[in-house]
């Protein structure tokens, strides 16, 4: 069965928005839609490391996601590349958040931000605590395997250290900011 319920980005918590940007690319804003340095730090650690990580940013993540196939390709990578310059020319960060969290699997067959806080915790995604927010954003990287009714400990862990960098971000995203990661602070 496969859960889905698109929802705009006003309706989708400020708190969700920022734990995917402090779990997945913390450089969202300031970046065009591929963040070289990760990416440079990825190919170093992958040379020493038996376990391989990826450098893809939301962009990357949503064109993927949005017009392409799962399994992994230099051709399939390529059109990522292609689609993701696109989206980035084309489309405001908030867009590009937006279609991120209405399209990326969050459960077995649970694809998007409603759909994610309805089957995990009962209440619309708007709704969502700090906590919730962050529990979500912590199984984004296998949400097949990594389950949040009985999580691993490094899961629990993972969702402590995302909880920890939305505070170090202090606040909700400024879409509006263009060089560097800004946030402002609750209640300003």
């Amino acid at each position: 069965m496969m859960y889905k319920s698109w929802q705009p980005i006003s309706k989708i918590s400020p708190h969700l928005q920022l734990a995917v940007v402090a779990s997945e690319d913390q450089n969202f804003i300031s970046h065009m839609g591929f963040d070289v340095k990760a990416i440079e730090a990825d190919i170093e650690y992958n040379k020493t490391h038996k376990i391989k990580r990826g450098a893809s940013t939301i962009s990357q993540q949503t064109a993927k996601n949005l017009f392409l196939w799962p399994s992994r390709s230099f051709i399939r990578k390529g059109f990522e590349v292609y689609f993701t310059f696109l989206i980035e020319l084309f489309w405001s960060k908030e867009r590009i958040m937006e279609v991120y969290l209405n399209v990326i699997e969050m459960g077995d067959g649970v694809y998007g931000a409603e759909a994610a806080s309805q089957y995990y915790f009962k209440k619309h995604a708007k709704d969502l605590t700090p906590y919730q927010a962050a529990s979500i954003a912590s199984i984004i990287p296998d949400p097949v395997k990594w389950k949040l009714s009985n999580p691993p400990g490094f899961v629990i862990a993972r969702q402590g250290w995302i909880l920890q960098q939305m505070s170090n971000l202090g606040g909700v995203l400024d879409y509006g900011a263009k060089d560097t990661l800004q946030v402002i602070k609750p209640g300003k």
